[in-house]
């Protein structure tokens, strides 16, 4: 038990939409157009040179929802975490190890009874923003000291890995985390950022070589089982027709509980592997005789859980996961004109997008966009000159709560339209939408001028 104590993707250039494999994700395409647009100079494409700064240990503001069972009421604290990485200056197409240190939780033990070595079991998310946005999924061994009766929790480490999609700056910031306990019963204590996103504690820069990037990826029918049990693993992206192994992975190694099998002509596929080793703290895919993060996907967070008790009976019922997907009311917007010689703001409404969370685990979910450059009969105006203004609704009931982004500019970087944090339990439906507006030059030459705004879900 446990409560709060006192302390992008590469661009489209890759290929077609229909050949993209996205982990958990859909595509969105809206084009953007205007009357009376003006005209720029082209952009010269060139990325700035930038250096990795070191890595730095922040804090940040977190809630804790302790247990039910522990009749405690939700409490604000301070998380102290830092973020590292393996490589900080990786080419596109790279794996990066992340590792996320939480050096004092905003949680601890309730009750004035010592918890025992070795039951807890963190998972977490670190946020990119930048050059890449998105997350990563981190996950830690079932490691830890004995904790004193309403004492601290201990310090922790997590880790990931994520591919490089894109040149540039990509900062790293601690994201929520959840501690699960395996001790009498089963239980978790998430904990999520106040204030997302939390400071950045790491930044790296990426640079383009213009080589493949690895577009493996893997999601899991549930997070969480029995030892002996089989989880339900599906893949997409993996070479076609070839060797892939799906293991249990116990933060570091993949163990010895592994599945070997054929995928199928397109590159995916659905395996059960059993899973025993209790030190499994999730689970990974791979081509070859060993783990490869250049040829592999995962971890993605798995928790087994205790036995059935003596004397007593289990009765089992089945909720199916779904998937992670969005729809959009409309795929073309026309903004607001403006006359030549003044220029202004274009203003107009996106179409509104239906996002539909059903895959039923701890994960989040973040929707960004990025515009191209707008082009017309006079040239184009740049990327950089919209900007909107997000908003999200969520359907009542639903376990998660929406949260839209910042107002500002999109731009070909891109920037975040809306997401939900990582919990105990996520889910639900949102309706998501933003007001845009166009910064037209004065003098631009009249006509008509249109972008396109990819919309991402991860």
């Amino acid at each position: 038990m446990a409560t709060a104590g006192p302390s992008s993707r590469r661009s489209a250039d890759r290929g077609s939409a229909g050949r993209r494999r996205r982990w958990a994700a859909a595509l969105g395409v809206t084009a953007l157009a205007v009357a009376g647009a003006g005209v720029t100079a082209p952009s010269a494409g060139a990325l700035a040179t930038a250096s990795a700064t070191a890595s730095v240990s922040v804090d940040f503001p977190t809630h804790c929802v302790p247990p039910p069972i522990a009749g405690i009421p939700p409490i604000d604290g301070t998380t102290t975490a830092q973020i590292t990485v393996d490589n900080a200056a990786p080419k596109v197409g790279d794996t990066v190890t992340v590792t996320y240190k939480v050096t004092k939780p905003a949680a601890g033990n309730p009750v004035n009874i010592a918890l025992p070595a070795d039951i807890m079991t963190p998972t977490g998310k670190v946020t990119l923003t930048g050059a890449q946005s998105g997350s990563v999924t981190v996950t830690g061994p079932k490691k830890n000291p004995p904790v004193p009766g309403l004492g601290e929790f201990p310090p922790f480490e997590m880790t990931g890995t994520f591919t490089v999609t894109a040149p540039g700056e990509i900062k790293l910031s601690p994201g929520d985390y959840n501690i699960h306990t395996s001790y009498v019963l089963e239980l978790d204590t998430p904990c999520t950022v106040t204030n997302p996103p939390a400071p950045v504690s790491e930044t790296v820069v990426a640079t383009d070589d213009g080589g493949p990037v690895n577009e493996r990826t893997i999601t899991l029918g549930t997070a969480s089982g029995k030892p002996g049990d089989r989880v339900t693993v599906t893949g997409a992206g993996f070479t076609p027709n070839t060797d892939v192994t799906v293991a249990g992975w116990n933060g570091s190694a993949p163990t010895a509980d592994k599945l070997t099998s054929k995928s199928t002509a397109t590159g995916g596929f659905t395996f059960r592997p059993k899973i025993n080793d209790p030190a499994t703290v999730g689970i990974v895919a791979f081509e070859g005789s060993g783990w490869d993060p250049a040829k592999g996907a995962g971890p993605a967070a798995y928790t087994l859980v205790g036995d059935v008790p003596p004397l007593s009976q289990q009765l089992n019922t089945l909720v199916a996961s779904g998937t992670l997907s969005m729809t959009q009311a409309g795929d073309s917007v026309q903004l607001t004109s403006v006359d030549f010689g003044q220029g202004g703001s274009s203003t107009g409404d996106l179409n509104a997008v239906t996002v539909k969370d059903f895959r039923g685990g701890p994960a989040g979910w973040s929707l960004t966009g990025r515009v191209t450059d707008f082009s017309g009969p006079g040239g184009k105006i740049d990327a950089g000159k919209l900007s909107w203004t997000p908003s999200c609704s969520t359907k009542a009931g639903s376990p998660s709560t929406c949260a839209a982004g910042s107002a500002g500019v999109v731009g070909s970087a891109g920037a975040t339209l809306a997401a939900t944090p990582n919990g105990a339990m996520t889910g639900g439906e949102f309706t998501v939408g933003a007001k845009v507006a166009l910064d037209v030059p004065a003098f631009t030459a009249p006509g008509a001028y249109t972008g396109v705004l990819t919309l991402t879900l991860t």
